[in-house]
C-alpha cells in the first residue's frame, strides 16, 4: 500500500496561508472542479434512493459512505503529494487548492453584501430574493428588518460551519489535516442538505445532523472570542458604527440557547452583541430581545466583523499548528 505524504509544520502553514489567499483573490472553484459540489453530488444521490422505511439506519449507513468517499478525497490529494515526480511548488498548490474548497470566506462576505446593495437601494423584492439563495425559510413577505436579521444570523452561523470548523480541524491533526477538514465538510453538508426535522428528513439525516452538532461543538463555543477579536479589528477598519466589543460574551452567555440547535445560537448572539441588534426567526426564537431590528448598514458591519474575525482564526491556526508541532517534539 502507497504511504501518503505526510507534511511537516512548514509546509502545512503554507498550505493553510495559500487556501486563504486562494479564497480572497479568485473565491470558488467551477462547480465541475469543486470537491464540496462532488460530496454533495453524492448525498443528493442516496437522498433519492432513500428506501420507505428503515430510514434511520438508511441515514447512517450512506452518512458514513459519504464521509469515507470525502476522506479518501484528502487522502488521494496526500497521495499525489507524495509522487516524486511533483515539484514541491506543484504540491503546495494543488493541496492549498484542495483545502481552500473546504471553507469560503469571500463567499460569506458576498452573501451578506449582495442583500446589503439591494436593500441600500431601496429594492426590497430583490433583496428578499438574493436571501431565498441562502436560506432555508420562505423571505417572500419579509420586512426590511426581518431581511436584515436573517442574513447576519446566515453569516454569523456560517462563520462556525463554513470557515472556523474546517480550518479547526486541519489545524489540530496536523499531517492528517487535510483528511480531517474534509471529514468535517462531508458532515456539513450532510446536515445541510438531509438534518432537518421535518418528516420527510427526520429519520433520514438523524445522524447527519448529531454529528454535525459534536463536531461543530468546540468551534462554536470558541467562536465568541473570535467575534469579539474581530470586532475590535472592524472596528479599527470602520468608523462607522461604534461596535460593542464586550456584548458579544454578554449577549452569547444570555441568549446563546434561544435556538434549539445546541451550537447555532452562539455566533448568532455573539454578532447580535456586537452590533447591538435584535436576530429574530418569527416564530422559532429572539436574540438580542431588547435590541432594536437591524438595518442594512448592520449587514455591512457584520460583515467586516467576519472578515476580521475570519484572518484572525488563519493567524491563529497558523500559529496553533507551529505549538502542536513543538509540543509534539518536545514529547
Amino acid at each position: 500500500m502507497i504511504e501518503p505524504f505526510l507534511p511537516g509544520t512548514d509546509h502545512l502553514i503554507s498550505v493553510l496561508l495559500l487556501a486563504t489567499v486562494f479564497d480572497l483573490l479568485i473565491g470558488e472553484p467551477p462547480t465541475a472542479l469543486h470537491p464540496v459540489v462532488w460530496i454533495g453530488n453524492l448525498i443528493g444521490f442516496f437522498k433519492r434512493s432513500a428506501p420507505a422505511t428503515h430510514r434511520k439506519l438508511y441515514g447512517v449507513v450512506f452518512a458514513l459512505v459519504v464521509i469515507l468517499f470525502a476522506s479518501s478525497i484528502g487522502y488521494a490529494v496526500l497521495l499525489v503529494a507524495n509522487l516524486s515526480i511533483l515539484p514541491g511548488f506543484v504540491v503546495l498548490l494543488v493541496e492549498a487548492y484542495f483545502l481552500k474548497s473546504t471553507f469560503a470566506i469571500r463567499r460569506l462576505i458576498e452573501a451578506g453584501i449582495e442583500v446589503n446593495t439591494e436593500l441600500v437601494k431601496g429594492d426590497l423584492p430583490s433583496a428578499r430574493k438574493k436571501l431565498s439563495m441562502y436560506v432555508s425559510r420562505d423571505t417572500s413577505q419579509l420586512s426590511e428588518g426581518q431581511v436584515s436579521s436573517s442574513v447576519i444570523e446566515t453569516c454569523s452561523e456560517n462563520f462556525v460551519d463554513g470557515i472556523l470548523s474546517p480550518l479547526f480541524y486541519y489545524a489540530i491533526l496536523g499531517p492528517y489535516g487535510l483528511i480531517g477538514a474534509y471529514v468535517f465538510k462531508a458532515v456539513s453538508t450532510l446536515d445541510s442538505m438531509v438534518g432537518y426535522m421535518d418528516e420527510k428528513h427526520r429519520d433520514l439525516g438523524y445522524f447527519s445532523a448529531k454529528t454535525d452538532d459534536v463536531l461543530n461543538w468546540i468551534p462554536a463555543r470558541i467562536c465568541v472570542i473570535y467575534i469579539t477579536l474581530g470586532s475590535v479589528l472592524a472596528g479599527m477598519i470602520s468608523k462607522e458604527k461604534k461596535l460593542d466589543h464586550g456584548g458579544a460574551i454578554r449577549c452569547a452567555t444570555s441568549d446563546c440557547r434561544s435556538c434549539s440547535s445546541p451550537n447555532s445560537g452562539y455566533p448568532m448572539a455573539s454578532m447580535a452583541g456586537v452590533l447591538g441588534v435584535r436576530l429574530e426567526k418569527p416564530n422559532t426564537y429572539v436574540i438580542g430581545k431588547d435590541f432594536s431590528m437591524p438595518v442594512a448598514e448592520d449587514i455591512k458591519q457584520a460583515s467586516v466583523v467576519i472578515a476580521a474575525a475570519s484572518i484572525l482564526a488563519v493567524i491563529s491556526f497558523a500559529v496553533l499548528i507551529y505549538l502542536i508541532s513543538v509540543i509534539i517534539n518536545y514529547i
